[in-house]
C-alpha cells in the first residue's frame, strides 16, 4: 500500500511483509517457549536422581540454557527491524530550482596514504566536486590526519584536474563522474557520445592522467616529510572571468597535533571540519564520505534534498542515509562484503520506526542536528559562547547563521581556520560531549546518530536503483575480522555503559522498538558465547552418549527442528526477496558462523579488557590498498586467511573438536544403539562442519602465507 506524501517523495509501507513478519514472530516465540518448557521440565526429572550421570547432565543442561537464553534475548531485539518495513522513492525533478537549494559541505577523511592510496582519495574528492548541484553552493573539505605530503600534493593535482573534468562532466552529462571509475570501464557505458568534440576532450583528459601516472608524481612525494597544522584553500568561485566554469570550493585541512592533547581520531577530524567549514562556507547540510567511497550518482544530493526540503516532512529529520554499496563485490560474495542483511533488511525496518543508524559514510546531515535537540531547547544554543563552542567569535556567529559564511579576507579566514583546527581549541568546551561528533565511543558516527535520536531527531533511508556511492569492500579474512572486532567491541561496551539502549534510550525520546534495534547492535556480540557453548557442549555429550536434545521420536524434538528450520527459511526468504540466490544464502550462513566465533569473540574480549583497565583505545585503520593476489583469490571464491591466523584459533579449535567428537559419537551410537537420542547432536555437528568447510580446506590444503 502506497501513499504520496508530497510531490517530492513517496513512502511505501510494506504491510503484507510486516504482517508476515509478525506472524512469524508469534510462531517463533511459541516454539521458544516450548523449548524452555522442555528444558525446565527435563531439569526437574534430572534433579530427582543422584547419579554421576545426572550431575554431569545438569551441568550440560545449565550450559545449554545459558546459550539459549542469550540467543532468545538477541532474537527478541532483532524482531524490531521486521515490525514496520518501508521503502522510499524521490522525485528530484520537482525541486523548485537550483537557486533555492541550500549550501552543502562535503567532508572526506584520510589518515594514512600507505593504507588509503592517494589516487583513491583524490578520486573521491573529484567525484564530490562533480555532484549535480550548484557549484557556488558546494564545498569539499579533505581532512588529512596523516599530514602526508603526497596527500597535499595530490589535492593540488586534483584541483588542477577538476578545472578540466568538472566542466567536461557537466557539459556532456557524464553520469559516472569519478575519474577512476570512468576510465577503468566501471561506468558501464552509460555516457552519451556527442561526436568528435566529446572524443577530443576525453582524449586530452586521458593524456593528462597518463602523464601523472607515467612520471609517478605521487610516488615521489611519499618520501617527503609530513605536514601538520596546514590549511590550503582552492577557491575559483570568485573568478572574474565570465567564460570560466564555476567550481566548488576545495579545502585541505591537516589539523594540529600535540602528544599532550587527545587526538580523538575520526571524530576529532570531523569536528575540526565542522568548525573550519562553519566560517568558510557554512552549508546547512553536511555530507561525510569515506576516502574510498566515491560519488557514483551525481543526482544523490538532489535526491536527499527531496526529503530534507519537503514541507510535509517533520522538522526533526536529522539525516538521510544511503546504503554503502561496493564495486568490487562479486556474485559469489564469500565474505558477505555487501552486508545485505544490514542495507536491505535492517535499515529498511528501522526506517519504519525513527530511521536508520548513521552508518559512517554516504549520509546527508543537517548541520544544526549536531549542535542540539530538534526543539532547540538547549540553553547554550540561545546565547552560544566560548565556554560551549570555543573561543572564536567568527564561528559562534555562524552557528545561528547570523553571518552565513564569514565575510573576511583570505588571510583572516586562514588565521581563524588555524585557530579552529588547533588541538587545544576544544579544551573546556562541549565539543565531543554535547556538541558535534561524540567522543564517547570509537564508532563516532553510529554513536552520534544514536545520541541524536535519543534527543528526538529522526532519520530516513533511501535506497535508489543507481547506487549513490560506491566503495571498496574488504576481500580477505583479516581486514573483515579487524573491522568486526572493532565494531563489536565498541558496541558491546556501549551496551554496558551509562548510554545503554536498555536504560538511556528507553528513558529518552526514542521509541521502545527503535531502542530495541540499538539493543540488538549492542548485545549481538554475545552470540559468540552461545556459539562456543553450542560448538563444545553438545559435541562432548555426543561422544559420551549423553543427550542434550529430545529423542527424534519425542514430540519435543519437533519444536527444536521447527525452530531451526524456521530461522533458516526466514533467512532464505529475505535473501531471495532482496535479489540474492541460494549461493548467497549459503555464503551468508557460512561467513556468519565464522565471523561470530572468530570476530565477535575477540570483540567481547576487547570489551572485557577495557572494563578491567587492561586495554586502551586503539584506532585500527582498514587497509584499502588491496594486493592483486587477494583480488584473484576472492574472484575464484577462495578464502584468504593471511594475517588472520590469531583470529581463526577459536574457529580452528571448534572444527577439530567437532571432528573428534563426531567420530567418538558415531562410535558410541554404533556401540550403544542410541541413534534416536543422539540424532539432534549428530545433525548439529554435521551442520557446523559443513559451514566450516573453508576452515577445513585451509587446514588440509592451503599452503604459503595464508595457511592455517
Amino acid at each position: 500500500m502506497s501513499s504520496t506524501t508530497s510531490l517530492l517523495h513517496k513512502t511505501t509501507v510494506h504491510h503484507r511483509l510486516a504482517a508476515a513478519n509478525r506472524a512469524h514472530i508469534l510462531l517463533h516465540l511459541l516454539l521458544i517457549l516450548s523449548i524452555f518448557y522442555y528444558r525446565f521440565s527435563t531439569y526437574i526429572d534430572i534433579e530427582a536422581t543422584t547419579s554421576f550421570y545426572a550431575n554431569f547432565s545438569t551441568f550440560a543442561w545449565l550450559c545449554m540454557v545459558v546459550a539459549e537464553l542469550i540467543l532468545t534475548l538477541v532474537w527478541l531485539f532483532s524482531q524490531s527491524f521486521r515490525w514496520r518495513p518501508l521503502s522510499r522513492s524521490v522525485f528530484p525533478e520537482n525541486l523548485s530550482g537550483e537557486k533555492d537549494l541550500p549550501g552543502l559541505d562535503i567532508f572526506v577523511c584520510t589518515a594514512d596514504p600507505s593504507k588509503e592510496p592517494t589516487l583513491e582519495v583524490m578520486n573521491t574528492v573529484i567525484s564530490a566536486m562533480c555532484l549535480d548541484y550548484p557549484p557556488e553552493k558546494l564545498a569539499v573539505y579533505l581532512s588529512d590526519d596523516g599530514g602526508a605530503a603526497v596527500t597535499l600534493h595530490g589535492m593540488r593535482e586534483a584541483a588542477a584536474f577538476a578545472r578540466w573534468w568538472v566542466p567536461f562532466c557537466r557539459k556532456y552529462g557524464v553520469e559516472t563522474r569519478a575519474p577512476g571509475a570512468y576510465f577503468s570501464g566501471r561506468s558501464g557505458g552509460d555516457e552519451c557520445q556527442h561526436g568528435d568534440e566529446f572524443g577530443d576532450e576525453e582524449k586530452e583528459i586521458k593524456i593528462f592522467l597518463d602523464i601523472v601516472s607515467k612520471y609517478g608524481l605521487f610516488e615521489f612525494f611519499k618520501c617527503i616529510s609530513k605536514y601538520f597544522d596546514r590549511i590550503v584553500i582552492h577557491d575559483n568561485r570568485g573568478n572574474n572571468d565570465e567564460n570560466a566554469a564555476k567550481m566548488p570550493l576545495l579545502v585541505y585541512v591537516s589539523r594540529e597535533r600535540r602528544p599532550s592533547y587527545p587526538h580523538r581520531f575520526k571524530a576529532g577530524a570531523l569536528n575540526s571540519l565542522l568548525r573550519v567549514s562553519g566560517i568558510l562556507s557554512n552549508g546547512p547540510y553536511v555530507v561525510v564520505l569515506d576516502c574510498d567511497m566515491y560519488c557514483n550518482d551525481p543526482a544523490s544530493a538532489k535526491q536527499a534534498m527531496c526529503l530534507h526540503l519537503d514541507p510535509n516532512m517533520s522538522s526533526k529529520l536529522a539525516f538521510v542515509q544511503f546504503p554503502q554499496v561496493f564495486y568490487n563485490v562479486t556474485k559469489n560474495d564469500i565474505y558477505d562484503g555487501q552486508a545485505r542483511s544490514a542495507f536491505k533488511t535492517k535499515w529498511q525496518g528501522m526506517d519504519g520506526l525513527m530511521g536508520p543508524v548513521l552508518t559512517g559514510s554516504g549520509y546527508y546531515l543537517k548541520r544544526k542536528a549536531l549542535y542540539g535537540s530538534p526543539d532547540q531547547e538547549d540553553t547554550y544554543l540561545h546565547q552560544p559562547d566560548a565556554s560551549c563552542f570555543g573561543d572564536s567569535n567568527m564561528f559562534i556567529a555562524s552557528i545561528n547563521e547570523a553571518l552565513g559564511k564569514a565575510e573576511a579576507s583570505t588571510e583572516e579566514l586562514l588565521h581563524e581556520a588555524h585557530l579552529l583546527a588547533s588541538c587545544s581549541f576544544e579544551k573546556g568546551t562541549k565539543w565531543g560531549s554535547e556538541i558535534g561528533y561524540s567522543y564517547d565511543c570509537l564508532l563516532e558516527s553510529t554513536f552520534t546518530g544514536y545520541y541524536m535520536q535519543c534527543k528526538g531527531w529522526t532519520s530516513m533511508y533511501l535506497y535508489p536503483k543507481i547506487p549513490a556511492f560506491l566503495g571498496c569492500a574488504a576481500i580477505d579474512m583479516k581486514d573483515g575480522l579487524i573491522q568486526l572486532r572493532k565494531w563489536n567491541g565498541n558496541l558491546l561496551e556501549l551496551g554496558f555503559s551509562k548510554f545503554s539502549p536498555l536504560t538511556y534510550a528507553l528513558s529518552s525520546r526514542m521509541s521502545f522498538l527503535h531502542s530495541m534495534c540499538y539493543a540488538y547492535f549492542s548485545f549481538q556480540p554475545l552470540w559468540a558465547i552461545s556459539f562456543l557453548i553450542y560448538g563444545i557442549v553438545p559435541q562432548f555429550c555426543f561422544a559420551r552418549g549423553i543427550p542434550v536434545f529430545p529423542k527424534v521420536t519425542d514430540r519435543w524434538f519437533i519444536a527444536f527442528l521447527a525452530l531451526w528450520l524456521s530461522s533458516l527459511l526466514q533467512h532464505m526468504y529475505e535473501v531471495f526477496t532482496s535479489g540474492g540466490t541460494l549461493r548467497t544464502w549459503w555464503n551468508e550462513q557460512r561467513i556468519w558462523v565464522i565471523k561470530v566465533v572468530a570476530g565477535s569473540l575477540f570483540g567481547c574480549i576487547d570489551c572485557i579488557m577495557k572494563k578491567i583497565g587492561n586495554s586502551k583505545t586503539v584506532f585500527r585503520l582498514t587497509n584499502k590498498a588491496i594486493a592483486k593476489e587477494k583480488v584473484e583469490n576472492y574472484e575464484k571464491g577462495k578464502f584468504d586467511f593471511e594475517g588472520a591466523q590469531v583470529f581463526m584459533v577459536p574457529m580452528v579449535g571448534l572444527v577439530i573438536w567437532n571432528l573428534i567428537c563426531l567420530i567418538g559419537g558415531l562410535w558410541s551410537v554404533f556401540d550403544r544403539g542410541n541413534a534416536s537420542e543422539m540424532f539432534g547432536q549428530l545433525v548439529l555437528s554435521t551442520f557446523l562442519l559443513l559451514v566450516s568447510y573453508p576452515i577445513i580446506e585451509g587446514i588440509v590444503t592451503r599452503k604459503g602465507k595464508g595457511k592455517m
